[in-house]
């Protein structure tokens, strides 16, 4: 039997852009990324702690080093700029691999920057 777990996820993001005229997706720093083991076109999961909206799309990469999260699409109709994000994403796991499993966890400060990367225990 295979289980969905967490992988990873970007804690507490602020939203920085909103645009409903492009084509889609999510646009995310790539340090973002790369902390949290992220890749481009990778499906995502969206919690917006400001208004409680849950929504999925798809990752395109940020200007690296901006502390990008641009909504785009109609994306953009779940959160306003400057909303806090949670973004995770997820994958299928046996018992046990999931025995093992520790997610990424990503915690950014209110400047959108990298304040420290950690395994969950």
């Amino acid at each position: 039997m295979q289980r969905i777990m967490l992988r990873a996820k970007i804690h507490r993001v602020a939203v920085t852009q909103a645009d409903l005229n492009y084509e889609g997706s999510c646009g995310i720093d790539e340090d973002f990324l790369d902390a949290a083991g992220m890749k481009e076109y990778e499906r995502i999961e969206l919690y917006n702690i400001n208004n409680g909206e849950r929504f999925s799309t798809y990752i395109i990469k940020g200007k690296r080093g901006s502390g990008e999260i641009s909504l785009n699409g109609a994306a953009a109709r779940r959160a306003h700029v400057g909303d806090l994000m949670i973004i995770c994403t997820y994958g299928p796991m046996t018992d046990e691999e999931a025995a093992e499993h520790k997610p990424i966890v990503v915690l950014v400060d209110e400047n959108n920057r990298i304040k420290e990367v950690i395994r969950k225990s």
